[in-house]
């Protein structure tokens, strides 16, 4: 029986990971409103909870996609979540 080691392949930051990071980031933004609208919870702890569980994840994502952009990967101003057309920190750099 031969052994095999699977090795991790290392994932290309290049701009169709960014737009796919850009997607990502908008998935958690509507998931945090609607979370904010219409899901209901047990408790003010349990939303707080799920609340603070998605925002550090999006954190996360959009603290990679300005690394990205900053590393000078390139990116359609299209493709930017709308959280990001938002803000001029990200909109003066594409």
């Amino acid at each position: 029986m031969k052994k095999q080691v699977l090795m991790k392949k290392e994932v290309p930051h290049d701009k169709y990971f960014l737009r796919s990071l850009h997607q990502e980031i908008d998935l958690y933004d509507r998931k945090i409103a609607y979370l904010e609208k219409y899901a209901q919870f047990d408790s003010i702890a349990d939303r707080e909870g799920a609340e603070s569980k998605l925002i550090s994840k999006r954190a996360s994502l959009a603290e990679t996609a300005r690394q990205l952009v900053a590393d000078g990967v390139e990116f359609s101003p299209a493709d930017l979540p709308r959280s990001f057309r938002a803000s001029p920190a990200l909109g003066a750099e594409g």
